[in-house]
């Protein structure tokens, strides 16, 4: 048995591309039903209807006021399936698209298709609970509620009415035998169906209560099709895309390969400048093929861009999309090391340590002086400058960048109480960050800068102060940085283990022992000093207790590390 589509078109714009899409199908033999809404100029009508005048099975239907998420645009398609059938008997399925619709295989594709796929209706039809792509909170509510103002033209009343009737709870008794289904208004249905549609008994019914549920051309005849058709396929032959938010994608001349492999037989959303597009299928008619419908690829391509829409790529900050902390994957782009207060303990620590662990070591890179990059460089990749003023104007967007630009290389950095704390959040958010504290380590500091313990008192309140907060951030359940602590009493009890333990988990290859091993600062004197510090009036409490450490006064363990 063969088959014969009549096509309805919805027109509301783009005449000129709507029209060439008509006098396509109108030449493959197909009956062509089209509504062109009222609110294009008579003028502009005019002249389409005139450039289809020519073609006998072109019909119009009276124009009709439409407006999206409103019954008009049901009442409109509702006209042509009449008009369609009434004026072309011999039609066995009719297929509804839209002016900014086109073609992508020949008709006689489609037919054969339908051919053999005997008396089956083409339409996404999915129950109203099952559906997790509905759009503005509104699912099930779409069919309780009613909704007599136009959602874009009047949006405060269509608010307001919602509000007010979910205050006093109300709820519309559905049609009995009617569950509601929801999908793309985008159908292909056979023509026994159509007719059970429109000629329903209870149509009078059935029209009055779906004329006040929202959006009704994605669930008038995706719900009807459940009660007359005798067999239905929940899939759209129009491939179309939608984004996160609801809103249909639109397809460039550069889609072109990408659809051609789609093997749908119409696609739509259409960009009417896609002078390409339109050759290509209108003009250049495809080569005859009996492969299925098979937009897997196309779904596949949406579904990396949807990601990388709304997820975007792990620290890359763009205009088009800025990255918001509460969906972001990745802060940064790749992994990142944080040693907080080894730079006080070791001699030249940074370059030790990018011969030790094969990364960029960079000094203290929020510094208040200055970005202390690696090899004294002023500037670093990307342009980063080593001013301080403008690192701090945004230092999340300043790691960011570094370690983005950066990628393929390990980046790592000192850090400790005396530089720059706006990072600081940041970093214990960061998952790409590894943190490795010793806490205290600001006694060192002071220690050797040779001042006495009076005179630092406040200065080491200070900055324990700024350290405490820093390290309650890190331990925080909330925190997704990977972050080891040690206290500096901890450290000096069996420094060997700590450094050890940092390389292991930095070095590329996991090879046992060290190849060199860093140089302590000489410590003689530090336990005096924090006691001092504690006879002014001075807890030091992040140091831990570190007055009976033998080792203090001699540290020689890390030097039997060299292998």
């Amino acid at each position: 048995m063969t088959a014969r589509v009549g096509f309805l078109m919805l027109v509301h714009g783009a005449l000129d591309r709507a029209a060439s899409v008509a006098r396509h199908w109108h030449s493959a033999g197909c009956p062509v039903v089209v509504h062109v809404d009222s609110r294009v100029p008579h003028s502009s009508f005019e002249a389409f209807a005139t450039s289809l005048s020519g073609l006998e099975n072109v019909h119009f239907v009276a124009r009709r006021h439409c407006e999206w998420g409103t019954w008009s645009l049901v009442d409109a398609s509702l006209a042509m399936a009449e008009e369609m059938l009434q004026a072309h008997p011999d039609v066995s399925h009719v297929f509804l698209a839209s002016g900014a619709c086109l073609p992508l295989r020949p008709v006689a594709d489609l037919e054969a298709y339908l051919a053999a796929h005997r008396g089956i209706d083409f339409v996404e039809s999915v129950a109203v609970e099952d559906v997790p792509w509905a759009k503005g909170g509104l699912d099930v509510e779409r069919f309780q509620l009613s909704f007599p103002f136009a959602w874009k033209r009047r949006r405060r009343f269509f608010d307001l009415w919602v509000a007010l009737q979910r205050l006093v709870a109300r709820r519309r008794p559905m049609p009995e035998g009617v569950a509601p289904h929801l999908g793309s208004q985008w159908w292909c249905l056979t023509r026994r169906t159509v007719e059970r549609i429109l000629y329903d008994p209870r149509r009078r019914e059935l029209e009055r209560y779906f004329r006040k549920v929202w959006i009704p051309d994605e669930s008038y005849i995706q719900t009807l099709v459940r009660l007359h058709g005798a067999r239905v396929e929940s899939r759209s032959l129009t491939l179309s895309k939608f984004d996160f938010q609801g809103k249909p994608h639109v397809f460039y001349d550069d889609h072109l390969d990408l659809l051609r492999r789609s093997d749908c037989f119409v696609a739509r959303k259409i960009w009417p400048e896609a002078d390409a597009l339109y050759r290509a299928f209108l003009e250049g008619q495809p080569a005859p093929s009996r492969a299925p419908p098979n937009p897997v690829e196309v779904d596949r391509r949406f579904a990396r861009a949807l990601e990388r829409r709304t997820a975007g790529r792990d620290g890359l900050y763009s205009a088009a999309r800025f990255p918001a902390d509460v969906r972001e994957l990745g802060l940064t782009a790749a992994r990142y090391t944080v040693f907080h207060g080894l730079g006080d303990l070791f001699e030249e620590f940074p370059a030790w340590a990018e011969r030790e662990m094969r990364l960029r070591a960079h000094g203290h890179l929020f510094a208040a002086e200055r970005a202390e990059f690696a090899d004294g460089l002023t500037s670093y990749a990307g342009g980063l400058a080593d001013i301080a003023t403008l690192r701090d104007y945004n230092p999340t967007a300043f790691l960011a960048n570094l370690v983005w630009n950066t990628r393929g290389e390990t980046q790592a950095f000192l850090f400790g109480p005396q530089d720059s704390q706006k990072i600081a959040p940041f970093l214990a958010r960061d998952r790409n960050a590894r943190i490795y504290a010793i806490s205290g380590t600001w006694a060192v500091r002071l220690f050797r800068s040779g001042g006495s313990p009076a005179e630092l008192r406040k200065e080491a309140a200070r900055l324990q102060r700024i350290e405490a907060a820093h390290l309650q951030r890190l331990r925080r359940a909330s925190t997704r940085a990977r972050v080891r602590i040690w206290t500096l009493a901890e450290f000096l009890d069996l420094p060997s283990e700590v450094v050890q333990t940092v390389v292991e988990e930095n070095r590329p290859q996991r090879a046992a022992g060290l190849a060199e091993a860093p140089v302590m600062h000489d410590l003689t004197g530090l336990s005096a000093f924090l006691q001092e510090l504690k006879n002014q009036g001075m807890q030091p409490h992040l140091t831990g207790d570190v007055t009976e450490v033998a080792r203090l006064e001699a540290p020689a363990d890390l030097p039997k590390m060299v292998r």
